[in-house]
């Protein structure tokens, strides 16, 4: 199968999902984004260069969705005044009972900031080289490099820590 056939489209559809729900944190949204993803793909085939790698080229249109998307929310969001931590510390306390580590672990992901869980999940769920994740989110690979060990420093970090030292919001000014 080389990856002018449509098998080869449809086989990346599971890596897009589940880049899609790390992205997104929502399988509504992340469905949706995989769905503009491939019609994106389909409007834009001509710009993919038979003989190059279709993987890395999806990935790279679903992150350039998901970022204009994003931007686009931003913009036309209405959000009222901002949200004073300690008027909701209550509701922020982890639930009691056994840990659930592949919970805990979406959690300590959600948590990471953008650009280092995308890189994060790039490289170790899809198997991206350094190169191709460059190529996506448009980086320098040393950048990609960096926000790599940094999020693997961090998930370590949290993961090895107590329960109770799991990861706290920080207050801004």
């Amino acid at each position: 199968m080389t990856d002018s056939t449509p098998d080869a489209l449809v086989a990346c559809i599971p890596g897009l999902r589940r880049y899609a729900r790390s992205l997104t944190g929502d399988a509504w949204s992340a469905d949706d984004l995989v769905q503009d993803t491939l019609e994106r793909a389909c409007s834009k085939w001509r710009l993919w260069l038979v003989g190059s790698a279709l993987r890395p080229w999806l990935f790279t249109l679903m992150h350039n969705l998901f970022v204009s998307q994003f931007r686009r929310a931003q913009r036309a969001s209405t959000a009222g005044p901002p949200l004073d931590i300690d008027d909701v510390a209550g509701d922020l306390a982890a639930p009691d009972g056994s840990p659930d580590w592949a919970i805990d672990l979406q959690r300590c992901l959600l948590q990471l900031p953008d650009d280092q869980r995308e890189v994060l999940l790039l490289v170790a769920v899809e198997d991206l080289s350094y190169a191709e994740v460059a190529r996506i989110t448009r980086t320098p690979i040393g950048t990609v490099m960096s926000r790599l060990s940094r999020a693997r420093a961090r998930l370590r970090e949290w993961v090895e820590a107590p329960a109770q030292a799991t990861p706290r919001l920080r207050r801004l000014k």
